[in-house]
């Protein structure tokens, strides 16, 4: 009896364990997410779409020269081919002086043939003729072989043209990715918390900046952009990326620099933090994938990524590189 009724218990426990656990959710309840961690996680996603966004400006700062240089290639090419075609009718005029009203099957096969190499060949056998002209064939061997030079190096360049294209469109990607990735998390946040995040690191922008000289047009230049778009690979008119605000920004003071950070950090003399001067480029991160101009009292303006825009912000806001004064 005593059995029985123990088992009639634990059956009954049962029960109200299986509907206890019926009454619990299936998944627990999504945490709102920790303001801080998305912050951390959205300006690593940014700077990992600028570094590659800086990557990318330096990949078409390369390609533009390769271009340049397959250019020219090409047209060193068609100049020697030319020379080549002078030389080749000249030894061609030569062998059918030498051999005229001769039985001349060898010649005749020499004077027709469209390879250069089996030309040269065939009159390498000719040359042995006492009557042969040496020097015609000794030029044209050499233009031969300055044409094969050319065409080597043309081709060259062609294929390093296509690999670099090849790593600009991964480049590309990667920047798409991380910012559709930053754009993800941002969308899981209330509006208040979105621009909360956006707004931070950002300062008001003064009102009178002490600068003179060529650097007055630079930062009057780049303050003036502020609130302005962040766009990789921009450079103006209504939206920057870092280097290319810049870039523009020294352009209206005649002085011309490559739309790349690492490229400006070459742009002219370092100066010591201590010793910033309005207008002097200021560089972060190692290795350095951004740019801003100072603009006195420890602040810069700069394109600070996808949210955020063109903002004020002070000078140490991120890690700090170096700077360089350019002119």
């Amino acid at each position: 009896m005593q059995n029985g009724r123990n088992r009639f218990i634990t059956v009954l426990s049962g029960f109200a364990l299986i509907a206890a656990v019926g009454l619990m959710p299936s998944s627990p309840a999504q945490a709102e997410p920790d303001i801080d961690d998305v912050q951390s996680r959205v300006d690593r996603l940014y700077h990992e779409a600028e570094q590659a966004s800086e990557r990318y400006n330096d990949a078409k700062l390369e390609l533009q020269e390769l271009q340049r240089d397959l250019g020219s290639l090409r047209a060193d090419q068609e100049r020697q081919d030319a020379r080549l075609q002078v030389v080749r009718e000249h030894v061609q005029d030569s062998v059918v002086r030498q051999y005229e009203g001769q039985s001349l099957n060898a010649v005749s096969q020499v004077v027709v043939s469209e390879d250069p190499q089996a030309f040269l060949s065939q009159l390498s056998t000719m040359s042995a003729f006492n009557d042969m002209q040496s020097q015609l064939f000794d030029d044209y061997a050499t233009e031969l072989k300055s044409l094969d030079i050319r065409s080597a190096a043309t081709e060259k360049r062609a294929s390093e043209v296509a690999e670099l294209e090849k790593e600009l469109a991964t480049e590309k990607k990667t920047i798409d990715d991380k910012l559709a990735s930053a754009k993800s998390l941002l969308a899981d946040l209330k509006e208040e918390e979105r621009q909360d995040i956006l707004s931070r690191g950002s300062v008001r922008v003064p009102s009178d900046v002490p600068v003179s000289g060529r650097a007055a047009a630079a930062v009057q230049y780049a303050l003036a952009q502020v609130g302005d778009a962040y766009v990789y690979g921009a450079a103006g008119p209504s939206a920057f990326d870092c280097s290319g605000l810049t870039m523009m920004a020294w352009a209206q003071a005649g002085v011309g620099l490559p739309h790349s950070s690492s490229a400006q950090f070459g742009s002219g003399p370092h100066v010591a933090s201590g010793d910033l001067q309005p207008g002097d480029l200021v560089f972060y991160y190692s290795p350095i994938s951004h740019v801003g101009i100072y603009i006195g009292n420890g602040m810069i303006v700069h394109a600070a990524n996808p949210g955020t825009g063109v903002v004020v912000a002070g000078v140490f806001s991120m890690p700090y590189s170096g700077a360089v004064r350019p002119g």
